[in-house]
């Protein structure tokens, strides 16, 4: 058992174990180690560090007062959007409406929270110094959680690497933020089953730089939109590479959600990549079929206003994501010991 000592508000220091290392795992321990308390993140991903998911991030209210609150990296989090816009078919503004809103991307938000969190180095931004009373924080990858069980005042937590090498970890408190699949939703509620919705999410970017001067327009801190039968998409401006928000250097991201029945020839054309294999879930970048990818493009130029189709058309590592349901009936088991967050606990679908 650990040896508990006090944090600097006078609690009892306490190890959480963390199952889950991308934002919604590395929130929790950011969150727990600034409050004096030690962490372990249990990641079974095989790589130190997750791959760059290509996707655009809002950053809203809550998002913005975390990074305050817990990010000491001194370089801009996030693009602002100004205004919010609505387009037709033709491509011309319908609607708008002065909003400022912050659109940052998913590279650039977990590079921030490791610096923060396990002090790792990347051209994103410089690691801060240390701050006295702040717990102790562990990360570890290639650690596929496999089981727990109860033990005493606290859980121990059942660990398989790649190599096969088997062992455990104690805390004090579980915490799953492991995703829509969690393992450990798994083993806690067998019988909550993750469901296809019936559309997808296909998205991508483009480097600001590449785009006409008609996209710029229409794109560049501007949030911009279209609904059409079966179709949404909405476009935003992005960090680029090394998480840079200079101008003409940042990327044009588009999220493009379309209807594919459940079990049509469409969804197992679009979910089946390069070499052939079903994918279940999630297309990753790069990997898409370029002749399922084409058919998609010739069907943004027909039914997408033209400055959206141009971003669809230009990106080069497309990906797609299925958009799915699911949902915990409680957040809490094992008298408080083990817990829910984020998607682990539930999906929200985009409507």
């Amino acid at each position: 058992m650990p040896t508990k000592t006090n944090t600097s508000k006078g609690e009892p220091r306490k190890h959480f174990v963390i199952v889950g290392g991308s934002l919604g795992g590395l929130a929790a321990g950011l969150a727990l180690k600034a409050l004096g308390h030690d962490t372990t993140i249990l990641e079974r991903n095989a790589t130190p560090l997750l791959h760059d998911q290509g996707a655009g991030i809002v950053a809203g209210g809550d998002t913005l007062e975390f990074f305050k609150r817990y990010n000491r990296c001194d370089r801009p989090f996030a693009v602002s959007s100004k205004r919010r816009q609505y387009f037709n078919k033709a491509g011309d503004i319908v609607h708008q409406a002065d909003m400022v809103q912050n659109m940052t991307s998913w590279d650039l938000t977990y590079h921030l929270m490791r610096a923060n969190y396990d002090g790792v180095e990347s051209p994103y931004c410089k690691v801060p110094q240390p701050v006295p009373g702040h717990g102790k924080a562990v990360h570890l990858h290639d650690h596929c959680v496999t089981g727990f069980e109860d033990e005493g005042d606290g859980i121990r937590v059942s660990w398989k690497t790649g190599s096969g090498e088997e062992g455990s970890t104690f805390g004090d408190v579980l915490i799953g933020a492991d995703g829509p699949s969690s393992t450990i939703r798994k083993i806690l509620c067998p019988d909550v089953q993750r469901t296809y919705a019936g559309y997808c999410a296909l998205r991508g970017t483009l480097p600001e730089h590449e785009a006409s001067a008609e996209a710029k327009e229409a794109f560049s801190e501007r949030f911009a939109f279209f609904h059409g039968p079966g179709v949404q998409i909405l476009t935003y401006l992005i960090p680029g590479k090394n998480g840079t928000v200079e101008p003409g250097q940042r990327l044009i991201n588009f999220v493009y959600y379309t209807n594919f029945p459940e079990g049509s020839p469409e969804l197992e054309e679009i979910m089946t990549d390069r070499d052939g294999t079903r994918r279940h879930i999630t297309m990753p970048p790069g990997m898409t079929d370029p002749g399922a990818w084409e058919k998609q493009r010739a069907i943004a130029r027909e039914r997408l206003p033209p400055q959206f189709a141009e971003v669809v058309c230009g990106t080069k590592k497309p990906f797609v994501q299925c958009v799915t349901d699911v949902i915990s009936p409680e957040h809490e088991f094992t008298g408080g010991k083990v817990v829910l967050i984020g998607d682990s606990l539930a999906g929200f679908r985009p409507q």
